[in-house]
């Protein structure tokens, strides 16, 4: 697969606190209103670099990990429509600057995070990482979802960017959607309702349920707040060795070419028509050129790595010298796959 300012009625409670199954007051506008009893576990200030791939940022303000889909539903309506809201699954493609985090970031891996088949349908919730799908589609003899073991995110992060690899993209293969809006509404959705391209995913401006109006945290930037929390994907019958040794390759070849050793995000930028990201930026020279903690990667130009205590600050710079140096070389463009959110230190 993301929050102005909810206040908590938290009292004397410390910061960098945890608290499970409660039943809260929050207070917005100078009003309290009363939530539902959640099930799910709030955090107060919680470090960002835990909960993302590069293991850098600064403390987002809330955090909640829901119980279940009725649960992500119940605590979404607590919230007031100025509130910003991060959906975070397993932090890829995904830098948190190293100040604050203003809003509220929901954790889907680990709590959305249930996937079943029926006959030639995969169902799989937000938080289910892209890869299990490949490995549970394959033990069921279903092809053509092989190529997620390559992708190092959750089902609601391929959807929202329509994340693929090795000749496969997210959906090619799915049937339908669930989503959630900021009221807690589920809905169901077809293709049909999203225009979908090369590492993008919009909804449709003549769905007719949708409310027209834009917010900078959703992951669909229009025309309304929605955020995944389930797809279907259709899947032809296929065989299960074929689909197992098929993972097999894709993910030696991934072992080979990208460093998998060291902290990172993924591609940082999409490939421009007709070129490659990683070419363009190892052909300007940028291949190992690092700052502080922070390197191009030197096995993947496209990648870059956290080699030890980086600073998302580091990070950031980097992203903008491989950006500008290809453009002037160049005259490209280039296109940042990585999102950027948070206050800068």
């Amino acid at each position: 697969m993301r929050v102005a300012a909810v206040q908590l009625q938290t009292g004397a409670r410390p910061t960098g606190g945890r608290y499970s199954g409660f039943a809260g007051c929050i207070a917005h506008d100078g009003a309290d209103v009363t939530s539902a009893t959640l099930r799910g576990e709030l955090r107060m200030d919680e470090p960002m670099a835990r909960h993302t791939s590069w293991r850098v940022g600064g403390c987002v303000e809330r955090s909640y990990l829901p119980a279940d889909v009725d649960d992500l539903c119940a605590f979404l309506a607590t919230l007031p429509e100025s509130e910003p809201v991060y959906f975070v699954g397993l932090g890829s493609n995904l830098l948190v600057r190293d100040g604050k985090l203003r809003g509220t970031v929901i954790f889907t891996h680990g709590a959305l995070a249930h996937i079943r088949f029926e006959g030639n349908v995969v169902h799989a919730e937000a938080g289910v990482p892209s890869p299990k799908v490949a490995r549970f589609a394959a033990v069921h003899a279903l092809a053509g979802a092989e190529f997620l073991a390559g992708i190092p995110g959750t089902v609601g992060g391929a959807l929202a960017m329509n994340a693929g690899c090795y000749g496969g993209e997210t959906w090619n293969i799915v049937e339908s959607v669930t989503t959630v809006d900021r009221e807690g509404r589920l809905r169901q959705r077809t293709r049909a309702n999203y225009e979908i391209g090369y590492r993008k995913v919009s909804l449709t401006t003549d769905s007719s349920d949708a409310v027209l109006r834009t917010h900078p945290s959703s992951h669909i930037r229009h025309p309304s707040d929605e955020w995944f929390v389930a797809a279907r994907f259709k899947l032809p019958r296929g065989d299960r060795g074929k689909a197992r040794a098929t993972i097999k390759q894709l993910l030696e070849k991934r072992i080979a070419s990208q460093p998998l050793s060291q902290h990172n995000a993924g591609s940082v930028f999409r490939n421009p028509e007709g070129d490659y990201a990683a070419r363009l930026i190892e052909a300007c020279g940028l291949k190992g050129y690092a700052l502080g903690g922070a390197a191009i990667s030197i096995q993947h130009a496209n990648f870059i790595v956290n080699t030890g205590r980086a600073r998302a600050a580091e990070i950031e710079a980097l992203i903008t010298i491989a950006h500008d140096t290809v453009q002037q070389k160049f005259g490209i463009d280039l296109q940042r796959e990585v999102r950027i959110v948070g206050e800068h230190s």
